[in-house]
């Protein structure tokens, strides 16, 4: 009999748990890469102060940005066709070196730990498909996902904190530094002054709960609360591409979710 506690809809991962994961990890980091790039070819002038991190002015930076989108949208939809090893090391180095541009160019330290699954998923899901330990390993096609305890091991806990960090940044951003954008969201739903903190903080607890003991319904809620938090997006008239490039945040949890599923079973 299946454990009560196990949602249903992924009590029948049983034995498939990794396949299941694999696929999530493909996936997320797949819409993470595409929905970023596609902020490229849009030029997002929000990217600016990031150029200008690494002395690029701004006529030079509209002029790369379509370059840097092409070169992600490439990685994202590789990593969906035919991952490789390469690809996704680019993803983890690429993705760590965009959030750092935040605090680089000014902002919080938590908008670089808020874009945790940018980076996190790529690497979980190359440890799901075995590291590749050498040049040519790295161009080759990523095999199935690993059955190795150790392993999975070492995968669950990737997972675990980067769904840690990207909730604590997110409810830093509203409980502690503010940030305006959020409280835009907020307001565009009617909701009170205040609301921003109130998710905040109870961001920063489900952050502190899954560091201690992450659980299958609580990780199905947290990537449920993810698509529905990042889509207010919409709601206040940006574009779908910034739902789609946080895919890596909605991937983390569930992936996480499936596969603790299994060990509760």
């Amino acid at each position: 009999m299946l454990d009560s506690t196990i949602p249903r809809p992924l009590a029948w991962a049983g034995a498939a748990a990794e396949p299941r994961a694999y696929w999530i990890l493909r996936g997320g980091a797949a819409l993470c890469f595409i929905g970023h790039g596609a902020f490229g070819f849009i030029t997002k002038a929000a990217w600016l102060p990031y150029f200008g991190v690494v002395g690029i002015p701004e006529a030079w930076a509209y002029r790369l940005m379509p370059l840097v989108g092409a070169v992600d949208v490439l990685a994202g939809m590789a990593v969906l066709f035919a991952p490789r090893g390469v690809a996704l090391v680019y993803m983890a180095v690429w993705a760590l070196w965009t959030a750092l541009l935040r605090p680089l160019s000014g902002e919080p330290f938590f908008e670089t730990i808020e874009r945790a699954g940018n980076y996190g998923v790529p690497v979980a899901f190359l440890l799901l498909t075995v590291l590749p330990t050498s040049t040519r390993a790295l161009f080759a096609s990523l095999g199935a996902p690993t059955r190795d305890p150790r392993s999975l091991a070492k995968v669950r806990l990737v997972l675990q904190w980067t769904t840690v960090l990207l909730l604590a940044g997110h409810g830093a951003l509203g409980a502690i530094t503010g940030k305006p954008m959020l409280e835009g969201h907020y307001a565009s739903l009617g909701l009170p002054v205040g609301t921003m903190a109130v998710v905040g903080w109870f961001e920063l607890a489900l952050a502190a709960i899954i560091a201690v003991r992450p659980m299958v319904g609580m990780l199905v809620f947290v990537a449920a609360w993810k698509i529905a938090t990042e889509s207010l997006f919409l709601v206040a008239g940006a574009p779908i591409w910034e739902v789609v490039e946080r895919g890596g945040s909605y991937a983390a949890p569930l992936a996480l979710a499936v596969m603790l599923a299994t060990r509760e079973r």
